[in-house]
């Protein structure tokens, strides 16, 4: 492997995956690093909270609490215990995959019944990283490009709503006005502007851009009452089940659904994150590598969910990062995971956020939303789309986009039947899995 190595050394790389780069390097690569996972971090439980109708107080302390426990799982992704982790710089947070079903649990069972999933489902890929070569053969690419598709056009109802002003603006009669669709375009109009700038920093900033120009605008609109929030000061103690917890079968099934996606999808990452580290992407070293990163997965969102947060799984626009700055030291995710606890732990962080209008919100997440949808094509579009590819993907988008657009389909089954299946991804998820398994068709 030395020779491979340092072609990739000499293709960028500066320092190598367990190269201990100077202070000041290792924190500015940190920071940079923060920079681009920072807002989709703290998206997620935005978006929970706001389509729950939580308080401010919750909302905060969510926020704050996905923080940490972003921090703590980069840490054993990138430290390694045990068996534990992948021993590369990769960086943990929240997948918008899991947005749908913990908002469907949240609705029935509230957040004891959201975290009960998130602990009990995490076991659907710690028990993947065991089996891997045999779970790689049910979860097709195929299959995952569907769920990918699915869960992005599922989200983009809960993206417009954010647009139009959320729950309150429904509730006020304001839903849909100018001032809350002008808000949520230009947002939207901005980020599209320096995605496209040649740039890169810009580029890799145009969501934070977009977000806090936003944020701003709101505010002189008036739109933003930080008087709602009592006090900044303090510190958030992380307290296990404060929420309490419950478990309901139909949110179980929904999240180890995704569960079972992010387990392939993060197989992919820690291979790309390996050949861009200049480390094996075969043989027994990497073998051991992907299963500790999907062990450590699924270790982590168990971690999250007794810590009053959302399944943790790997974010692959870190990767890009390495590329550019040509860091792909893990020591540098000791930083990240510090600076992430760190933020996590001062509840001013999660307030000042959870005060952010909806439509502000809405502009970006409905691009990244319909940026999901698209990855799902890309998948799709990558395989051999023959007659069985195509009577899978007929019967899955049917079958989920049916229940997501008309959901009254199925009212008449038993409540737990109903709970399982009300969720689009759910059903199009377990449709796709199970006619590729047993539809066959002998080709000409």
């Amino acid at each position: 492997m030395g020779k491979e190595d340092t072609i990739v050394r000499g293709a960028g790389l500066i320092y190598g995956l367990n190269d201990r780069p100077p202070l000041k390097e290792t924190v500015f690569a940190a920071l940079q690093h923060l920079l681009a996972i920072f807002v989709a971090i703290i998206t997620p439980p935005l978006i929970i909270a706001g389509a729950l109708k939580l308080d401010l107080e919750s909302t905060g302390f969510l926020v704050s609490m996905s923080l940490f426990a972003s921090g703590v799982s980069t840490f054993i992704q990138c430290r390694r215990i045990g068996p534990v982790g992948c021993g590369l710089l990769c960086i943990q947070g929240t997948s918008f995959s899991f947005i749908g079903p913990i908002i469907s649990a949240g609705l029935t069972g509230g957040l004891s019944a959201v975290f009960g999933a998130t602990i009990m489902a995490s076991s659907v890929e710690m028990l993947i990283s065991r089996v891997l070569k045999y779970t790689r053969k049910v979860i097709t690419p195929l299959v995952s490009g569907i769920v990918v598709t699915l869960i992005g056009m599922s989200l983009i109802k809960v993206g417009i709503s954010a647009c139009g002003g959320g729950a309150s603006a429904q509730a006020d009669g304001s839903f849909g006005s100018f001032h809350h669709v002008g808000l949520a375009a230009l947002v939207l109009i901005l980020i599209i502007f320096f995605n496209r700038s040649s740039n890169r920093y810009l580029r890799m900033s145009s969501i934070v851009i977009g977000l806090m120009v936003g944020y701003v605008l709101a505010w002189i609109l008036g739109m933003v009452d930080f008087s709602a929030v009592q006090n900044y000061g303090g510190f958030n103690i992380p307290v296990p089940f404060r929420y309490g917890i419950s478990f309901d079968l139909s949110a179980i099934i929904g999240l180890g659904l995704v569960y079972l996606i992010t387990a392939i999808e993060a197989y992919g990452d820690i291979t790309a994150n390996s050949l861009i580290s200049g480390e094996p992407v075969e043989g027994e070293v990497f073998v051991k590598r992907a299963s500790g990163g999907i062990l450590a997965d699924g270790f982590n969102s168990m971690l999250a969910g007794i810590f009053n947060s959302f399944p943790n799984s790997i974010f692959a626009q870190n990767n890009g990062m390495i590329q550019l700055t040509g860091v792909a030291s893990r020591y540098v995710g000791y930083f990240i995971a510090g600076f992430l606890i760190l933020l996590g732990l001062f509840p001013a962080v999660g307030l000042v956020f959870s005060l952010m209008p909806e439509p502000v919100l809405g502009g970006a997440t409905l691009l990244m939303f319909g940026t999901v949808a698209a990855a799902g094509i890309r998948i799709i579009a990558a395989q051999n789309i023959n007659r069985k590819a195509t009577l899978v993907m007929a019967l899955s988008f049917s079958f989920g986009l049916s229940v997501e657009l008309v959901p009254e389909i199925l009212c008449q089954l038993p409540e737990t039947v109903r709970n399982i299946f009300s969720s689009g991804i759910t059903t199009g998820g377990l449709t796709a899995i199970i006619s590729n398994l047993l539809i066959r068709i002998k080709e000409d």
